[in-house]
């Protein structure tokens, strides 16, 4: 991404703009124009001080190219221009990252799924590692976490079959957006007797929880609702009534189902969310389907057939396959603790690499004719 002064001297041009716009009332009303003025207030400071730092090197380049120039002052000039250029460098690398555009979906809460894969029981034993992994993980970071569905496995043995839930925080989908895929586990299970490792698996699904009508509306005509009596550990009924819900987006065909509360309205508005945030990310992804390319040189897509990670236990080891990332300290990331953090922030900053590959600045500068 190579630094346009022009463009970066539009930009403030156009901050100037909104800046007077936001002040009067009309302005203040306008959610478009109050949106992007947000956006660019953060990014303007380094964008100016670049500016600044450019046009300090210009003049300097100037005297030098002065054939008129004494030779002590050209000599001077010269020096500037050097460490002038090396400052800017730096300042560049530091611009081009705070250029980068925001996902608005990244502020947004994540619902989790995580269903046991191949494997057997031992599959269902490590998809309760995983529930357990980030729900810790949660507790230890100041989120909420709001449990929608978890339903045992029926062996017994207190494995999961699958669950659901949603971690609501400031910024969630962006910190844990990364995690959907196939998770794999090296280990002696609890009920192998001859000492042998197996390779199990588990699923992962990371969907940004979608609560703005304005985003996406679904229509009751669209929808079939059926249901039934909440199961609990072995398919056991828990309860007397139908309180549990399942929810058809019959256009799509995704199928949505809670049984967390106690009564069918909470467990419906509760589906619907999930519902809602299903069908934004399937739209999402056949949005980028065009821009396979550009995909396989990223961290990762989420999809679950992705195998992303494994969990060796003999070598109290976790790979990240994506971005070749290795970090001895499986206790702790199970446990949901800082090697886990660690683990998240390094995927994120590879995508950050890999998005600055692919960003034009242009892309930022929002003209006066955008409605």
């Amino acid at each position: 991404m190579d630094i346009d002064i022009k463009i970066l001297t539009n930009l403030v041009t156009r901050f100037e703009e909104l800046e007077k716009s936001v002040s009067t009332s009309d302005g203040y009303g306008n959610t478009r124009q109050m949106r992007e003025y947000k956006k660019l207030s953060s990014k303007i400071p380094a964008v100016q001080k670049y500016i600044d730092g450019f046009a300090d090197l210009t003049e300097l380049q100037e005297i030098v190219d002065d054939k008129r120039t004494e030779v002590e002052l050209l000599e001077l000039a010269k020096d500037e221009i050097d460490e002038l250029s090396e400052e800017l460098k730096r300042q560049g690398e530091v611009l081009k990252i705070s250029l980068l555009p925001d996902d608005p979906i990244d502020e947004n809460n994540v619902i989790i799924e995580i269903r046991a894969g191949t494997g057997g029981s031992e599959a269902g034993l490590f998809a309760k590692d995983l529930f357990s992994m980030y729900t810790t993980f949660g507790t230890k970071n100041g989120f909420e976490v709001e449990l929608i569905q978890y339903m045992d496995d029926e062996t017994g043995l207190g494995s999961l079959r699958e669950a659901s839930f949603i971690m609501r925080k400031k910024d969630a989908y962006k910190m844990l957006k990364f995690e959907g895929g196939t998770h794999r586990v090296q280990r002696v299970p609890k009920t192998e007797n001859s000492g042998r490792i197996h390779t199990s698996a588990a699923t992962v699904v990371i969907i940004p929880e979608i609560t703005n009508d304005d985003i996406l509306e679904i229509s009751e005509k669209d929808l079939r609702v059926d249901t039934f009596r909440a199961s609990g550990a072995g398919g056991q009924s828990v309860q007397k009534t139908n309180s549990a819900i399942r929810l058809t987006h019959i256009p799509t065909g995704i199928v949505v189902q809670c049984q967390d509360e106690r009564s069918q309205i909470q467990n419906k508005a509760k589906a619907l969310v999930v519902l809602k945030s299903k069908i934004f990310k399937e739209q999402e992804v056949r949005k980028k389907k065009s821009l396979d390319d550009t995909r396989k040189k990223q961290v990762g897509t989420g999809d679950r057939s992705e195998k992303i990670r494994t969990y060796n236990f003999p070598e109290k080891r976790v790979t990240d396959h994506r971005i070749n990332f290795v970090i001895y300290q499986l206790e702790d990331v199970l446990n949901g603790g800082k090697s886990l953090n660690i683990i998240l922030e390094a995927l994120q900053d590879r995508d950050k690499i890999n998005r600055l590959e692919n960003f034009d600045i242009s892309d930022l500068f929002i003209t006066h004719n955008d409605k």
